[in-house]
Formats: structure tokens, C-alpha cells, sequence
């Protein structure tokens, strides 16, 4: 279920990216797409590729990842700018999943 939802993850950064490129309703807008999708294509890359060895890992990259690019793209699409506040939580979520990633190779 995780190779599912990374490969949504990733078609989504890339139709978010495209969005942003050719679409979007100012230059901020733009920026949060862009962002957003780098960031999600990024983390779903990443956890198809630990997948195998760190399944709650690449769960929690893929959750910080929605988190952290979707408060974006919402923001980019009209929502109200204090959903901006939300994103962190999106991030420190990725960070925590490199962490115990780190971790869990450590251990071998």
C-alpha cells in the first residue's frame, strides 16, 4: 500500500509542479506549487525507495510530505493564508521520518 500511495504522491508533485508552471494565479502561488511539489516527489522517491527495510519510515515521509505540499497547494488555490501555520507540522513530520531512518540503519 505504501508503493501506492508513493506513486500517487509523486503524480500528484508532478501535476502540482506542472500547475504551477503554466496555471498558477500569481507568482506566490506559483512558488508554494513548486515548492510543494519538489518536496512531495522528493519524499515519495525516498520512500519507494526505503520501503523495503523502513515501511513506518517511508509511511511517516509520505505523511509529512501530504501534510507539508497539500497546506501549500490548498494556499496556492485560494485557501486562507493561516493555513501557512499548518506546514511546519508537515515538515517537522519529514524530519522525524529521516531521523528514525537514520536510525533504523544505524541499527542495522
Amino acid at each position: 500500500m505504501i508503493g501506492v500511495l508513493a506513486a500517487l504522491s509523486a503524480a500528484l508533485a508532478i501535476a502540482a509542479g506542472a500547475f504551477g508552471a503554466h496555471g498558477a494565479s500569481s507568482p506566490q502561488a506559483a512558488e508554494w506549487l513548486r515548492t510543494g511539489g519538489i518536496y512531495q516527489l522528493i519524499h515519495a522517491v525516498a520512500a519507494l525507495a526505503i520501503m523495503g527495510v523502513a515501511r513506518g519510515q517511508a509511511a511517516l515521509l509520505l505523511a509529512g510530505a501530504a501534510i507539508f505540499a497539500f497546506t501549500l497547494y490548498a494556499m496556492a488555490l485560494g485557501a486562507p493564508k493561516w493555513l501557512g501555520a499548518v506546514t511546519p507540522i508537515g515538515g517537522s513530520l519529514m524530519i522525524a521520518g529521516w531521523l528514525w531512518t537514520g536510525w533504523a540503519y544505524w541499527r542495522g
